[in-house]
């Protein structure tokens, strides 16, 4: 018999209140974006407290600025993390229904597209505020894994983004037909938990070392370098779990089992593969010319 995990029962709900007749209830998923947003504003208001971090030992921001950057940050994530899922994912769909786009309580977003969100966000409250916009990029990015860590792990207790079938010990069989739905597999299907590996690999792993870096290493005083960092070790992190995660449904076909987006023969790539590979190139670039630029 096939040695595995079962899925803990854990409620994606933590939460429901009945007032005037609608219910309203606090999922672990919207929990994890309220606290890790609220970690990550602490962190940076903390590190700009601490003008020797930053270049000419003067922080980018005030902690006021930051309060009023975090506004602009949720707004780049919600909208960018929306209209990336649908245009990423499901612009078909979305097309012929676009009113569901609006509908984000139903689930859909895509981190590359929250990424792209922030960092219009950031770019324009620099613009109006006359701040460096580099190591703005740097504060924000040295905390983004607080909420990778924390999103991940609601992925798993929301049993969604699940991995590809295994048979290794630590496999889960996560609950639901789509889930069960494992071809060659007879009896309870397990799955690599997939959402953990992104919790360790993009959250705490890339967590710890950037905020290593900013903190006992002055990564901070060379502009960009960790911005860099961040960009490429989330695209090598997310390129990697991609081999255990479970593609998107609307990829998988008769023909592409595997649900690759760009299909080479038996080969191929999936979507969060292609959006990671620029992210890596750009990671890459940015270290270097930091550390070219970096002051004397």
């Amino acid at each position: 018999m096939q040695a595995m995990i079962p899925f803990p029962d854990i409620s994606p709900e933590i939460f429901t209140l009945s007032l005037f007749g609608m219910e309203f209830a606090l999922r672990w998923y919207a929990l994890s974006y309220i606290v890790g947003i609220l970690l990550g504003w602490r962190l940076v208001v903390a590190s700009v407290k601490r003008p020797h971090l930053w270049p000419k030992n003067s922080a980018p921001m005030t902690p006021r600025q930051v309060e009023d950057l975090l506004t602009w940050v949720i707004l780049g994530v919600i909208l960018g993390g929306r209209l990336g899922f649908v245009l990423f994912y499901q612009p078909a769909y979305y097309l012929q229904n676009p009113l569901q786009i609006l509908q984000v309580w139903q689930g859909g977003m895509s981190f590359h597209g929250g990424l792209l969100g922030v960092v219009t966000a950031c770019l324009l409250y620099c613009q109006r505020q006359g701040l460096a916009r580099l190591s703005v990029g740097d504060a924000l990015c040295m905390v983004a894994p607080i909420g990778l860590l924390l999103g991940r792990i609601a992925n798993f207790i929301n049993a969604e983004l699940w991995g590809r079938p295994t048979s290794l010990p630590w496999g889960v069989a996560f609950p639901g037909a789509a889930a069960q739905d494992c071809p060659d597999v007879i009896g309870i299907c397990a799955r690599h938990p997939s959402q953990l590996y992104e919790a360790a690999l993009e959250g705490l792993i890339l967590g710890a070392v950037l905020v290593f870096l900013a903190y006992r290493r002055g990564a901070l005083k060379e502009r960009g370098r960790i911005t860099g960092l961040f960009f490429a070790g989330y695209g090598v992190s997310r390129f990697i779990v991609e081999f255990f995660r479970q593609a998107d449904a609307q990829f998988i076909t008769p023909d592409n089992p595997m649900g690759y987006a760009l299909q080479m023969g038996a080969f191929g790539l999936s979507m969060g593969q292609l959006l990671s590979l620029p992210m890596i190139a750009f990671g890459l670039a940015m270290v270097a010319w930091a550390k070219r630029s970096r002051p004397a």
